[in-house]
Formats: structure tokens, C-alpha cells, sequence
């Protein structure tokens, strides 16, 4: 869905994001509902969409029949709807036997583990997960933070390459064949430009927030949730294009601290709420379902607010990222 409102021009790519979904065994309970009903205004306003991006907490325990309910509620929008990738949540794995509930995660939503990224439309989507099922909190190896730094920096190394394919062509006619995720796309060498593509937005998804960031991040309030916190704070800093959504919290994206502002020494990070229900900062639950329309332009990523239980914007939570950002040095 395209709002159109930036002076007549088209989005270069749009997508959306939903979390916390927590489907459960009962095809009449309030969350099953919510996810329908999310999924049928995702259906009717994301046509042309790269897709949809679920940051965890797919179903409410990670039971087998609850997948199974997350799969005939798909299955009504199927045909509708973009491709929908998946990032684990605390819920999905961490109630259980480690490794068979990975297993059913990956087999049943199709992802290739807890971490993985692709290539869409041009724009590095990257998505973390935990790697030992805690009952709240994510742990992210040793491993993983390097692969992310490595995925972080791929558009800028594979840029200098094509930067120097452009001084040195090949005998290509002119231009350079440069691979992104399962296509390859040519690429005019007069089109190149190495600084813009070097502060292209990076798209990052991770269930649980860094503490004192987005809603529900404060240390008082208690759902932040990255065990490893300095490590990958480290690592934003260096990649200040980025822009982190988060679920875990349910915070309603009313409140003032939704965005948490990177100001080019960080990752722009963004509270995504709850497709199931939601939180307030009076501690307290609130019936609702909320999610996001991104559209992204050349030179900003707009950050739409979405009610699904009433079908609108929510006028408090629309953000405009201008890129490139001031990227430090």
C-alpha cells in the first residue's frame, strides 16, 4: 500500500511488520482473531508488497497444534497476501526441549534457522534470533554477532568491488552483473554511486530490544531482553544506516519512546506492539492488535503505525527516517 503522500512519488519498495502474534490451539480465542483479522488488512492494503516481516512470538507455547493454527489462518489470505519470513520469538522456543522446538519452528514456518537474511528489491533485510530457548531473554553466539557484522557491511564490500568493476570493466557492454539473494541484477556502471549505496537502509529484526531504547525497553519496566546487550550495541554503532524493529513488549505504539533515534551514532530502533494484544505504560493489558507499513523512498523510509482492530493509521506513530543518515567519520 502506497500512502502516496511524498509529493506524488512511488516507493521504491514497500513492506509490512506484525509480531507477537501468539496463535493458539483454539481456533475461537481473541489472539487467533486478531491474527485474522490483521492478515485480511495486510491482504487488502499490501498489494505490490516485498513482503511481510514477523519478528517472533508466532504462537503462545510452540505447540505443535498451534503451529497448525498458524498455518489454516495463512492459509484464508494465502493468496493475497506477500511472503512472510519469520524470526523466532521467546514463546516459540523457550517454553521447551531446545532443539525440537527449533526444529518444529524451521520445518513448520520454513525459515533455515535462527538467524538469515535476504536481499529484496535491492535492501539487505537481516533477521537474529535466540540460540538457546531462555524463558525471556535472546542469546546470540559468538558466531552469530560476527556473521551479523560481516552482513552488516556485505552492501559496502560488495560495492567496492563493484565500485572497481566500474574503474576496470569487464567486456560486459557497459555493465556489471552484481548478485543479491537468488537473482542477479545488472547494474549501469554510469548509475553507480558508492556513497549512497553505502548508506542505503539496512533493514534488522530481532524479538527482544536492547534495554533503556524502544517501549517496554526500561530497565523499570523489564521486557528488554538481549543477553548479549554491549556486544550487539557495539556492532550497530558501526552501521548507523540501520534500522531495528523489535516486538517482545507489546507496548502500544502511542507512546512517546516508539522510535528510539540512532542520530547517525546508532541503529534507528523501532517498537513493533502486538498483533494479539497490547501494553500501556500504566503497566496495565489492553485489547488491540497494531503493526506497521514501512514504504521506502530514495532518500527516506516513512514508518506507518497501523491499527487492524479499527482498519487506520495511528495518527501518533507515523515516522519519517530521512537517509542517508549522518553517518559519523
Amino acid at each position: 500500500m502506497s500512502t502516496n503522500e511524498s509529493g506524488g512519488q512511488q516507493p521504491l519498495l514497500t513492506f509490512q511488520i506484525i509480531t507477537d502474534t501468539h496463535v493458539t490451539a483454539d481456533p475461537s480465542h481473541e489472539y487467533n482473531l486478531n491474527f485474522e483479522r490483521a492478515l485480511h488488512d495486510l491482504a487488502l492494503h499490501a498489494q505490490g508488497s516485498s513482503g511481510i516481516m514477523h519478528i517472533g512470538d508466532i504462537t503462545d507455547h510452540g505447540f505443535p497444534e498451534e503451529y497448525e493454527e498458524v498455518q489454516r489462518i495463512l492459509q484464508l489470505h494465502q493468496a493475497s497476501l506477500p511472503e512472510i519470513r519469520y524470526t523466532l520469538g521467546n514463546h516459540d522456543v523457550g517454553l521447551g526441549h531446545w532443539e525440537s522446538r527449533l526444529a518444529m519452528y524451521t520445518s513448520r514456518m520454513g525459515m533455515p534457522g535462527p538467524y538469515h537474511d535476504h536481499w529484496i528489491g535491492g535492501y539487505h533485510f537481516i533477521f537474529l534470533g535466540t540460540e538457546e530457548g531462555l524463558p525471556t531473554f535472546c542469546n546470540l553466539s559468538v558466531e552469530q554477532l560476527r556473521w551479523l557484522d560481516r552482513k552488516l557491511g556485505e552492501r559496502a564490500a560488495a560495492d567496492r568491488e563493484l565500485g572497481w568493476q566500474v574503474a576496470n570493466p569487464p567486456e560486459l557492454a557497459g555493465q556489471t552483473v552484481v548478485e543479491h539473494g537468488s537473482g542477479k541484477r545488472p547494474v549501469s556502471s554510469q548509475a553507480f554511486d558508492y556513497n549512497a549505496a553505502q548508506e542505503q537502509p539496512v533493514f534488522l529484526f530481532l524479538h527482544q530490544p536492547l534495554k533503556d531504547t524502544v517501549a517496554g525497553s526500561l530497565e523499570s519496566q523489564e521486557w528488554y531482553g538481549v543477553t548479549q546487550d554491549k556486544e550487539l550495541r557495539a556492532i550497530l554503532s558501526k552501521y548507523p544506516q540501520t534500522l531495528l524493529f523489535t516486538g517482545h513488549t507489546h507496548w502500544e505504539l502511542e507512546v512517546g519512546n516508539t522510535m528510539y533515534p540512532g542520530n547517525g551514532e546508532t541503529a534507528t530502533m523501532f517498537n513493533a506492539a502486538s498483533v494479539a494484544y497490547l501494553w500501556t505504560n500504566a503497566d496495565e493489558h489492553k485489547t488491540g492488535s497494531q503493526g506497521y507499513y514501512v514504504e521506502v523512498y530514495s532518500d527516506k523510509v516513512l514508518v506507518r503505525g497501523r491499527d487492524f482492530t479499527t482498519g487506520s493509521w495511528i495518527e501518533s506513530a507515523q515516522y519519517e527516517v530521512v537517509t542517508p543518515v549522518n553517518v559519523r567519520g
